[in-house]
């Protein structure tokens, strides 16, 4: 009965907490020697927030994490595009949360260890291989810091939960190549900074080519009156760039990219003051990869980013990656761990999945900023000016639906998972 998670990240812990929930047993295998809370910020909307709460987990989330208030849009002047409500303030049931990456895996680590136990998290598990057996799958690790066997485990299916370069996917699809790079780069930090617009905004602001994104992830001011303001900065890179792909994850260098944003002093944000005065910042491309006909492959099947990776456009990464372990937890419930229980998961997500990452390509509701930016690249007085008030709705209003978390329709929704009693 046992549910084989490949991948500790945020999908497969959850999935592992939600499988627990309804007493499927799961063990979850990990790469690294040690999850530890690393990376920057993201924000969870508020139906992968619902499913979390439903795992007990709202206290702990509350605690750490912002509740996002609003989400705002600003040309490269700092001129005010769009603004639109979040989480509760915008009418849901639930709260929009902005949180350190690395503090939500760990929220994740400690839960699964406390309820699943110890022995069921394992630490310099790679997955290399797996065969399938009679009556269930059996899968195969290697410790990668030294090369040696870590064991073979056997379990009734396995789920890959192990993330854009996905052993498990590289298997099924050995022609697919490395991740797709469209010409972006983004650079990402955490600055201690002052508190901006409501204190609990995210912003965007720039367009297709030169954009900036940051919101708080702090909840309260530290003893220097400032909070943990987490940015973004990204450039479409011009066709002669070389992207360094053998430094993915690299150190930032400042003045690489400082100097675009050094005009960005706006009245209610010191851009370049965030980007000079942060301590440690990241490089990355800014890749996906292309939507593939199947996921499921016997008992084998793929969640999250090995599954759809997508841009981290409309903060959706890992609330797609909850959604898909609370979807998949229904059907083993309905189903048990079978490979018909894989196979109406993926009916169900992987369609929903291809459109969103089909969407977010075309900048999903970003898009308000690059047509601002084509209409009146040397400004405006008044947005409306541009864009009419209902081209400013519509864009919202549809990646709301594609994404799954429109107001009223998510409100009237029971929870993904439904549990007896």
């Amino acid at each position: 009965m046992t549910v084989l998670i490949a991948g500790g990240g945020i999908g497969g812990l959850t999935l592992a907490l939600s499988l627990h929930q309804i007493g499927v047993p799961a063990r979850v295998f990990e790469s690294v020697p040690e999850l530890r809370p690393l990376g920057v910020g993201i924000n969870v909307l508020p139906h992968a927030v619902r499913e979390l709460i439903e795992l007990g987990l709202h206290d702990v989330l509350d605690a750490s994490a912002v509740r996002t208030r609003e989400l705002a849009y600003f040309s490269k002047h700092g001129k005010p595009i769009w603004s639109e409500p979040r989480g509760l303030e915008a009418g849901y049931k639930w709260p929009q949360f902005s949180i350190h990456r690395g503090r939500l895996q760990q929220l994740l680590v400690d839960a699964a260890t406390e309820r699943l136990g110890a022995e069921n998290i394992l630490t310099s598990h790679h997955l290399t291989g797996w065969t399938e057996t009679a009556d269930g799958i059996r899968a195969d690790f290697i410790d990668r810091a030294t090369g040696k066997s870590a064991g073979s485990y056997d379990g009734a299916v396995l789920i890959a939960a192990d993330g854009i370069h996905s052993v498990v996917r590289e298997k099924l699809y050995p022609q697919e190549g490395p991740p797709i790079w469209n010409g972006r780069i983004l650079w990402r930090g955490i600055t201690r900074g002052d508190a901006f617009l409501t204190g609990r905004t995210m912003i965007m602001a720039g367009h297709e080519i030169l954009k900036f994104v940051c919101y708080p992830i702090s909840k309260e001011a530290g003893p220097d009156g400032k909070f943990d303001i987490n940015w973004v900065a990204e450039r479409h890179m011009p066709p002669t760039y070389q992207w360094r792909r053998e430094d993915y994850n690299r150190t930032a260098k400042l003045d690489e990219f400082l100097p675009w944003f050094e005009s960005w002093n706006f009245d209610w944000l010191d851009v370049p003051g965030l980007i000079r005065n942060c301590p440690h910042a990241y490089e990355y491309p800014l890749v996906d990869r292309d939507p593939i006909p199947q996921w499921t492959f016997g008992r084998v099947t793929l969640m999250g980013d090995a599954a759809h990776p997508m841009y981290p456009i409309g903060s959706n990464g890992a609330s797609q990656a909850i959604l898909d372990a609370r979807v998949l937890t229904r059907e083993i419930l309905a189903r048990g761990p079978t490979q018909a229980a894989l196979a109406a998961y993926e009916a169900e997500r992987r369609p929903a999945t291809t459109d969103l990452v089909m969407l977010n390509r075309r900048n999903g509701p970003e898009q308000v900023m690059q047509l601002v930016e084509e209409r009146a690249p040397d400004g405006f007085n008044v947005v409306t000016d541009v864009l009419s008030q209902q081209e400013l709705e519509d864009i919202a209003a549809n990646y709301k639906r594609v994404a799954g978390f429109q107001v009223e329709g998510l409100n009237a929704k029971p929870p993904i998972v439904q549990r007896a009693g």
